[in-house]
């Protein structure tokens, strides 16, 4: 009567003979892991980053803020008069807490941008800063929360048309750009040059965050999404955007409301009213979409590899059959031939993970140089690799079990 022997104990030299007699097969399934981990794990970072870069918070009471855009339809010369007209009526709605004019404001998309310098003569300036306009209630409209400083007051605020430029003499920033600006932490009462290169501005207030108007996540705004000045302007225009922030609970009902009392007050005008929740949802539609897309690709690339391995894990059980027949015939169980498949897939799996992971750091070097996009952390990879090898293991399950059910008997046939 032959030895038994544990099919434990024959596992390597087995696979590693057949390995080498599927040279291309095992190639294959290879190259397809480490593709796909390569794609997987930028494509997911990207995503990380994605979902992260459009929830940041704005600094505003977001929820309860919507803008209003008038467009005259007529030429007026007593522009000033009505938007401080239009802003009165606003402020005195029912269910209103306060109301200003910019012409631009969080997540906007587009905005006055302004470099900043310390020295009047500064050659090459200090920081880029996005630049919103706002009178004595702009802080309150905006929600956003003083943490050093002052509010502007009535007198230092100053009407400014597209033409004009009136000389102002103060301004509030956020706290990031102050510590960008003097990283002591001492911004308040310094002098800066914004807009001008010929008048000193004084820091009178700094406000915790307030985002800038440019959502993009590459390009030189995205280092600089947290800059922004306030400087004490009233604009006054042909094309006035309004402010509103309402009473929590309020905002269904006092959009439409302010829109009809800014058109009864002037019907020659066009008027948009958005809420900042669409505001957001405008501003990153791009992003949003962009991760949709590539869940919908890693999603399709793991579904063809895991097919991909089914497939051909599958085709070697069935030239294999006669040998897996002796196998069991020889005492190997059930339990062995599945382990056996899956030890094999593992390898195979384990060579193409390696080779995805340093694929994976090279494209994103290559992502990063040419489309400005934030590095990878490695162990995204790693994941990536380690999520490939759990695949591969489920992949091989079935055929396994189907190599498993073969009978001894085969091998006497």
């Amino acid at each position: 009567m032959s030895k038994q022997v544990p099919m434990s104990k024959l596992e390597i030299g087995p696979i590693l003979s057949s390995l080498g007699r599927n040279k291309f097969g095992s190639m294959l399934i290879a190259a397809q892991i480490a593709i796909t981990v390569g794609f997987l794990a930028n494509a997911l970072s990207i995503v990380e980053f994605r979902l992260s870069w459009s929830s940041r918070p704005t600094g505003i009471d977001e929820a309860n803020i919507f803008s209003i855009r008038s467009d005259s339809v007529d030429h007026h010369t007593d522009t000033a008069a009505r938007v401080s007209a239009d802003l009165a009526l606003l402020r005195g709605l029912p269910g209103v807490i306060d109301a200003f004019a910019d012409y631009s404001y969080p997540m906007a998309g587009g905005g006055w941008g302004s470099s900043v310098h310390l020295q009047p003569d500064q050659a090459t300036q200090t920081t880029t800063t996005a630049i919103y306009f706002a009178d004595e209630h702009g802080l309150r409209t905006l929600g956003t929360r003083l943490i050093a400083g002052r509010n502007f007051t009535a007198d230092e605020i100053r009407d400014r048309a597209e033409s004009d430029s009136p000389i102002t003499s103060v301004l509030i920033v956020t706290k990031a750009l102050g510590l960008k600006l003097f990283p002591a932490g001492d911004a308040l009462g310094k002098d800066i040059y914004v807009d001008s290169d010929e008048h000193p501005e004084r820091i009178v207030g700094i406000v915790e965050r307030l985002q800038a108007f440019d959502t993009r996540s590459s390009g030189p705004w995205s280092t600089i999404a947290e800059h922004s000045v306030l400087l004490p302007y009233r604009p006054v225009a042909e094309r006035s955007d309004y402010l509103v922030r309402v009473q929590p609970g309020r905002l269904d009902s006092v959009m439409p409301a302010a829109q009809q009392a800014l058109f009864a007050l002037d019907s020659n005008r066009i008027l948009r009213t958005r809420s900042m929740a669409q505001v957001r949802e405008s501003a990153y539609r791009g992003d949003h979409g962009l991760v949709v897309l590539l869940l919908c690709v890693s999603v399709a690339l793991l579904l063809v590899t895991g097919f991909g391995i089914v497939g051909l894990t599958s085709h070697w059980v069935a030239q294999r059959r006669r040998q897996i027949g002796i196998r069991r015939a020889l005492g190997a169980t059930r339990g062995d031939i599945m382990r056996y498949f899956q030890t094999e897939n593992l390898l195979i799996a384990a060579v193409g993970a390696l080779i995805g992971i340093g694929f994976a750091v090279a494209l994103n070097l290559w992502v990063v140089r040419e489309f400005e996009m934030p590095r990878m952390e490695i162990d995204r990879a790693v994941a990536g690799g380690i999520l490939m090898l759990i695949l591969g293991q489920l992949a091989v399950l079935w055929p396994a079990l189907r190599a498993a059910s073969i009978p001894p008997a085969l091998a006497t046939r």
